[in-house]
């Protein structure tokens, strides 16, 4: 208790002190030191007395800004300076806007960058998917895009602007085409002669070969350096490149590489009412050659949860390839050269992110793309996987209800627990970079202000092209690809093909089909797809 009693006298003797009172004063001053300090550099930031880390790394003499933060007619701050008619076409073409995650990047591309990337794709989608997947590659680095259009894709109000936007080279599925792909070399080859005169994917896939060889020579005509064959649920994922940049990537390759594949990982949706799956889906399953092997086989049946295999569709990636003669395609996924094989690398931590039955709807829109029967031996014939041919005969023969059932039972990864498990080895993984950048376009406004700015019409040309492109692809898929029906009237097409199998064995590779990842049996085999 004396203890006590002197501890009470002693604080209040301390509270009675006069060094109570320079104790609260020394506190006060240290919380207003900091407000003032910041207060302070306000000021002199406002005044121009230190220098935006934002617009540090922007050339000089520019004045891009962050999405969003510029004054355009879309923006309720465009009242607060003289606007132009031009406005809204400067939008997306000149210095504004930028974006942070490549600084001093503009849309419109001058011509002292490089390397110099291009991207080819076969679509029928329309402008809700096409123009943030190309607008998400325009900020990674892609200056060049090279759309062979059909469907939605190709009808006037989609189309017009496409063509619009600098860097876009639209090519319609027309008549003209068509006679002119009748007549390539391909046709006479083996390389690709598996994939002929087969309805659904095969047809697909060829089609996408045919127009990948029209694109070498669009490339070639344009100065560009790399090629990369890309679909619209892909993007490209730049992992371990500074500034989150292609360019940088293909930049650092070295001088002898020819090809570079980029491993793809699959999206691994949570929710079955996606509606915009680039900015709604963020967990991945990582590709086989980005994991160790032991925990790839170790987590195999957790992983595939009864399906047939590991991804839902392919797992051999895609690949960008250096711009040289004799470059051919070597089916969607690879690229191959007439004169030599070419030197490959794989990258170890960039990806292609495939957005693949992303929304339930895909299962639908998938079915009537193709005119196959839904039993087992037809739809072999239509689909090269075995995911695909399930999910087209459930499409095909199910109710609405049951689809939805099955759709959440082997797509929407709904367990906790599972992926918990799965992203803690590594199987899973989160990535937002892309939904971040997706973002930051949106609010800049150049998806609204290029539609805005494009033409109201086509020229006569283009508008009779465009309606050729839609019309061509309501056909029936048999009838889809003219040159296939070219292509069996040219017995001497078959002929010199026959004659040239077993020359060309030596020189031709086979065409790179979508493959599965490997595999396990019931008996924990390995099985290499």
């Amino acid at each position: 208790m004396p203890n006590h009693q002197n501890l009470q006298a002693m604080l209040r003797s301390n509270q009675s002190s006069p060094s109570n009172s320079f104790t609260s004063k020394l506190l006060l001053l240290l919380a207003l030191l900091p407000l003032t300090l910041a207060t302070l550099a306000f000021v002199l930031q406002w005044r121009g007395g230190i220098t935006d880390s934002t617009t540090r790394w922007a050339p000089t003499g520019s004045q891009h800004l962050f999405p969003g933060m510029d004054p355009s007619t879309l923006s309720p701050t465009a009242h607060n300076h003289h606007a132009s008619p031009s406005d809204c076409v400067n939008l997306g073409r000149g210095a504004s806007p930028s974006f942070p995650y490549y600084h001093g990047w503009k849309f419109d591309y001058g011509s002292n960058l490089r390397p110099k990337i291009c991207i080819t794709t076969s679509t029928s989608a329309g402008l809700e998917q096409i123009l943030p997947w190309m607008f998400y590659h325009k900020v990674i680095g892609v200056s060049t895009f090279f759309l062979f259009v059909e469907g939605k894709a190709a009808s006037p109000n989609v189309s017009r602007v496409l063509e619009s936007i600098p860097g876009v080279k639209v090519i319609y599925r027309t008549r003209e085409l068509e006679e002119q792909q009748a007549n390539s070399r391909i046709w006479n080859e083996t390389w690709l002669s598996s994939f002929f005169y087969k309805p659904c994917n095969y047809e697909l896939f060829v089609k996408q070969s045919l127009n990948m060889e029209m694109a070498i020579v669009l490339a070639r005509d344009a100065g560009m350096e790399w090629i990369i064959h890309l679909d619209t649920d892909e993007l490209l994922h730049p992992a371990g490149a500074r500034e989150y940049s292609l360019r940088q990537l293909l930049h650092d390759v070295p001088g002898n590489v020819d090809m570079v594949i980029f491993p793809n990982y699959e999206s691994s949706v949570e929710r079955e009412d996606i509606k915009e799956p680039f900015t709604e889906v963020s967990m991945f399953k990582r590709n086989y050659d980005h994991l160790p092997k032991d925990t790839y086989f170790g987590m195999y049946k957790e992983s595939t949860r009864g399906n047939p295999n590991y991804f839902l569709t392919y797992g051999n990636g895609k690949s960008a390839a250096r711009v040289k003669d004799h470059l051919r395609p070597n089916g969607a996924h690879r690229w191959h050269n007439y004169m030599k094989t070419p030197n490959e690398i794989k990258l170890e931590e960039a990806a292609v992110l495939h957005y693949t039955y992303a929304k339930f709807s895909d299962l639908t829109s998938r079915r009537d793309r193709c005119g196959c029967k839904p039993t087992k031996e037809d739809v072999k014939r239509c689909f090269m996987l075995d995911f695909d041919r399930a999910a087209f005969i459930i499409a095909s023969t199910a109710t609405e209800e049951e689809m939805l059932k099955w759709y959440q039972e082997h797509v929407v990864w709904g367990d906790k627990d599972i992926k918990i498990k799965l992203l803690r080895k590594g199987i899973l993984t989160r990535i937002y970079a892309p939904m971040a950048i997706m973002q930051g376009l949106r609010e800049s406004g150049i998806f609204s202000s290029i539609i805005a700015s494009a033409p109201a019409t086509l020229s006569k040309d283009k508008f009779l092209s465009s309606i050729s492109g839609s019309n061509s692809s309501r056909a029936v898929a048999s009838e889809s690809l003219p040159s296939r029906r070219i292509g069996r009237s040219r017995e001497s097409q078959a002929t010199i093909r026959k004659v040239l199998d077993i020359e060309s064995a030596a020189y031709y590779e086979a065409a790179a089909p979508p493959l599965s990842p490997p595999g396990i049996d019931d008996d924990h085999l390995i099985i290499e797809v």
